[in-house]
């Protein structure tokens, strides 16, 4: 009786000439387009400026793509960073970091709250993250699942029943010969998707709940400790992206968890320490 899954899909949906069209593309794509959707709900209920929304995309799609490509050869590939550093914006575009995603997003919405936090708008800086976690949290699932059918980020070997088969892995200078490849592996991939869609509703359904009075900050804070203390739990059923970390204690992804949670815990104590008060004129306003 088959009890693994042997998972080997095109990563391409179709091509024309030389351009391709991916599953992978289209999951990145679609986590930031649905997720925009939201946004623009929830600056409609809280009486923001719509239009603002297409601003804040802008800015969260050249954050995430620059952050999480630099972040990549920062942390995982130092070396190529120094000796070739053209590769960061040159194609193909391999190797994305969530770690330099999360600097460059918060860096991003840090200078965008800039130019709206003194206007009418009131868009603070954890005004703005705080609801912002809800989106980035869905689409970090779409991005795992486009991880899945890349066959990348994969888990190590197990025998539980849900394990899975992955031939076109490329993980030569971590895994070895191709004849390694095919035993039955954790899928971390599928665990990490889950983890994210999980939070996206604990988010949203806070934020719904709340609203505006929605301590500033403390949906940032949940976000960093769930996805980053899961991160690092998660790395123990993952393998390693360089060889480097074979001797490590900790790999890179678990050491650069540990300030993100600690990060995510100043924030959620602070939130409850400096209570939201809203005017009751504006309340009444929120959500009608």
């Amino acid at each position: 009786m088959l009890q693994y899954l042997i998972w080997e899909p095109d990563p391409e949906i179709f091509h024309i000439g030389a351009f391709s069209v991916r599953w992978y593309g289209l999951l990145f794509a679609m986590g930031f387009l649905i997720g925009m959707q939201i946004m623009s709900y929830i600056f409609k209920v809280e009486r923001k400026p719509v239009a603002d929304t297409d601003t804040l995309l802008i800015y969260m799609v050249v954050s995430t793509i620059v952050g999480a490509r630099f972040g990549h050869f920062l942390f995982y590939e130092p070396e190529v960073l120094i000796n070739h550093p053209l590769t960061v914006i040159t194609p193909p575009f391999a190797g994305l970091a969530s770690h330099g995603a999360t600097i460059g997003i918060l860096t991003a919405l840090w200078l965008y709250s800039r130019r709206k936090e003194s206007i009418a708008t009131n868009q603070t800086f954890l005004w703005v993250t705080d609801r912002i976690v809800i989106v980035v949290a869905l689409a970090g699932a779409f991005i795992r699942m486009g991880n899945f059918v890349n066959s990348e980020i994969i888990g190590r070997p197990t025998d539980l029943p849900w394990g899975v088969v992955f031939p076109k892995a490329d993980y030569r200078d971590v895994l070895g010969p191709p004849e390694l490849h095919l035993v039955p592996r954790h899928p971390a991939q599928l665990y990490e998707a889950l983890s994210c869609l999980i939070i996206f509703v604990v988010l949203l359904w806070f934020w719904n709940r709340y609203k505006d009075k929605t301590p500033r900050g403390s949906m940032l804070g949940i976000f960093l400790i769930w996805i980053f203390t899961l991160r690092f739990l998660f790395e123990y059923v993952k393998e390693n992206q360089v060889a480097k970390e074979a001797t490590m204690a900790l790999n890179i992804g678990q050491l650069l968890s540990i300030p993100a949670v600690l990060l995510g815990i100043y924030f959620l104590v602070r939130s409850y320490k400096h209570p939201v008060v809203v005017p009751k004129e504006l309340e009444d306003t929120i959500g009608k």
